[in-house]
């Protein structure tokens, strides 16, 4: 399935290489590295998290303009941002201890989560029963805890194997990663029980993992430049698949790696968007099993990407993800988010292929 992806051909090459021309700064980014992105899903509001020990939100305009609207200060970097469902709250989690929600209509904000070491990630589900909005954090104290956003104390926690570095939720389905490339499949119909535990299909550590649109599976990035498709349920097995991407043509046989940061699906089509370490993006068709972009180096490594709720704008984070150390982080290096516009033809399946 290696080369899979891969086209030697040059004409192909060229039908796929993506142009970044049209893309657009976010005015005023963070002042530090930028940890994740989260678009609403109900209007065009952008949420960054950061090394500057905030999450900002932003407008973003047709024209591809933006304006900051609103923080949330924490009292440590920022690791994770996310939106609650109806698109007036966000919440913040990081290194902190802490995850702290901002009310938009207000603009209170108040502390909903705690853990003893930093909360990696954070994020809103609905309970699969009645439908009310609760909360996700994973942490590197190693417990995935859930909240009642009314009340101080978490409703349940739940053990995991090592650090959380990753989860991801859709309908009833959360994905959890943690250290020692360990992956928790959760049923929210059962929040405090494994449905399934499996060690990553990738041989090396888990960076990022994605939930399918329809709930049936998740896509795992690791820090080897691969991505591995996974479906949960074992009739559908036969389809889980890895392949190869954010690599150098081999030379003298060494091939430089890069890590796989980040991992968005296109909320449309269930197309989907890896960004990585080499300083690229490249949109995927995981069902027909091909590339459909692949994008020009941005000049700097991607840490986080989001597609907003129509699937034509995919923001990207250039900023430093630490992935070669303390020594390379220099005061030129860029620090921005971009805007890429989305056309149809770059994120549509083909149309022999039928839809996940």
């Amino acid at each position: 399935m290696a080369g899979l992806f891969g086209s030697s051909s040059t004409a192909s090459q060229a039908n796929t290489l993506g142009d970044l021309s049209k893309d657009v700064a976010l005015n005023n980014p963070p002042s530090d590295s930028i940890s994740d992105l989260s678009f609403s899903p109900q209007a065009d509001y952008l949420a960054v998290a950061s090394w500057d020990n905030k999450v900002s939100i932003y407008q973003i305009t047709a024209n591809g303009g933006s304006e900051g609207k609103a923080q949330i200060a924490h009292e440590a970097p920022a690791l994770s941002c996310a939106w609650s469902s109806d698109g007036t709250k966000v919440v913040g989690a990081g290194a902190d201890k802490a995850a702290r929600m901002i009310d938009l209509n207000s603009g209170a904000v108040q502390q909903v989560a705690a853990h003893t070491q930093p909360i990696r990630c954070a994020r809103f589900f609905n309970v699969p029963a009645s439908g009310a909005q609760m909360l996700v954090t994973g942490s590197w104290d190693k417990t995935v805890k859930y909240w009642d956003l009314r009340q101080s104390t978490a409703v349940a926690s739940l053990d995991v194997q090592d650090r959380v570095y990753t989860l991801d939720t859709k309908g009833p389905l959360l994905v959890v990663g943690t250290a020692d490339r360990y992956i928790n499949i959760i049923n929210l119909n059962e929040p405090t029980k494994f449905y399934k535990t499996m060690q990553s299909p990738l041989k090396w550590q888990t960076r990022v993992v994605s939930c399918f649109g329809d709930s049936s599976g998740f896509a795992v990035g690791s820090i080897e430049g691969r991505c591995a498709i996974q479906y949960v349920e074992e009739k559908d097995a036969s389809s889980n698949f890895s392949f190869k991407c954010h690599r150098d043509p081999p030379q003298n046989n060494i091939t430089n790696v890069y890590s796989v940061n980040a991992i968005s699906f296109h909320p449309q089509h269930g197309t989907f968007s890896t960004a990585g370490s080499d300083g690229t993006f490249h949109f995927w068709d995981g069902v027909a099993k091909h590339r459909l972009k692949g994008y020009p180096s941005v000049g700097g490594t991607i840490p986080a990407t989001a597609f907003n709720k129509d699937g034509n704008i995919f923001a990207y984070a250039v900023s430093y993800d630490w992935s070669k150390g303390y020594a390379n982080n220099t005061p030129q290096y860029p620090n921005k988010v971009m805007m890429h516009p989305v056309t149809p033809e770059e994120c549509k399946p083909r149309p022999s292929v039928k839809k996940r």
